[in-house]
């Protein structure tokens, strides 16, 4: 048996957003969306004043313009997130050096042995949380338990700037009362099949055999038959390793000629060069994504016998991808990503590892 370990999963409250209002005064205790303001434009990220009306992550600007039409949008300032997201992590390493960053406005931390030698991993999150909010004037939501998995649904339960600590011996109840859509890792289609096979809450799940989830779930089955008990063994890594990086621009009017798509893949083959040389990798896999007029989705992918990271021969292959058949209808959206990278590693991942696809995303 391995020991009990101490994990903390640290989300930042509505964190594009609220840097918005954190630097400018006048937007504090309004609805703002980061992004989405053009024709065309996502939302990424929505204060909590907008959340009351609907407003969320993901959303075209128009439906939220609806859902709230005294929404702000705010330009998304990405140099600005990074800096004090760098400041935040500084803090992380404080307490520990078994950080594992999700994104720009979470991560997890195993604080199980850590550098300040509380033997209260509940004392910690409230020390760190007051510390962000001292050196940043941001807050953050925390969740404490005894694996990444507990750890990451308990974060979303006190939010905003709040924390919640589920307890070894109060795991398994805590999970058997959860609603199946709030477990990581089950999206709606998911739920949906679960709804349909009478699984709603995580004592519904738990009461099926793990060869009927086998069964239903395929691959998942097992991993849904675990989790429901607490078992996660997945360790915090703090030296992520990129799988794949990308970049996808979506268009204010529809694209029909392909030579116009040329030329909208040269500026994204540019920005991912610029990446590339920033994290010193290259990639032997191109993979082109087209999103058409009806929302529809095709991705076609050529795998090279080399490493490649220049804007000549990543749009070399892109191209070849985009003629390889006739488009079905006119484009909305076009990005290019790079995997199979030479940072990968030959042993073998864990089962719960999944690819870590960094994305860019622009509005014209």
């Amino acid at each position: 048996m391995k020991p009990q370990r101490k994990i903390i999963h640290i989300d930042m409250d509505a964190f594009y957003a609220s840097v918005e209002q954190l630097d400018n005064p006048d937007l504090r205790g309004k609805a703002i969306a980061v992004g989405g303001g053009s024709k065309r434009g996502v939302v990424s990220a929505a204060s909590y004043e907008a959340r009351k009306f609907g407003v969320r992550s993901a959303m075209s600007g128009s439906i939220a313009k609806k859902l709230c039409p005294h929404l702000i949008f705010v330009k998304s300032n990405f140099d600005r997130y990074r800096e004090l997201s760098q400041r935040i992590r500084r803090i992380f390493f404080e307490y520990t050096d078994l950080v594992e960053p999700l994104s720009l406005d979470e991560a997890y931390l195993d604080v199980t042995e850590n550098k300040k030698g509380n033997p209260s991993a509940t004392l910690i999150a409230k020390e760190i949380r007051a510390k962000i909010k001292e050196k940043t004037g941001l807050n953050a939501s925390a969740g404490i338990s005894i694996n990444k998995f507990v750890a990451k649904i308990a974060s979303d339960y006190n939010k905003p700037n709040g924390q919640k600590t589920v307890m070894p011996d109060e795991v398994e109840e805590f999970l058997e009362n959860l609603e199946i859509r709030k477990f990581h890792g089950v999206g709606k289609v998911t739920a949906e099949k679960m709804y349909q096979l009478g699984i709603f809450t995580g004592k519904d799940l738990k009461a099926k055999s793990e060869e009927f989830l086998a069964e239903k779930f395929g691959k998942s089955g097992p991993y849904y038959y675990n989790v429901v008990r607490g078992i996660h063994l997945s360790e915090v890594k703090p030296n992520r390793i990129r799988k794949s990086l990308g970049a996808e621009r979506t268009f204010s009017e529809n694209i029909t000629s392909e030579i116009f798509m040329l030329e909208r893949l040269e500026h994204i083959t540019e920005e991912i060069e610029r990446r590339l040389a920033k994290s010193k990798v290259a990639g032997k896999t191109v993979t082109l994504k087209i999103k058409y007029s009806d929302f529809t989705l095709q991705t076609r992918s050529k795998t090279i016998s080399y490493y490649i990271s220049t804007k000549e021969l990543i749009l070399e292959v892109a191209k070849e991808l985009l003629y390889q058949e006739r488009m079905k209808d006119s484009v909305r959206l076009l990005g290019i990503s790079l995997s199979n990278l030479n940072t990968d590693k030959k042993e073998k991942p864990d089962e719960d590892e999944k690819e870590v696809y960094v994305q860019l995303k622009f509005e014209f």
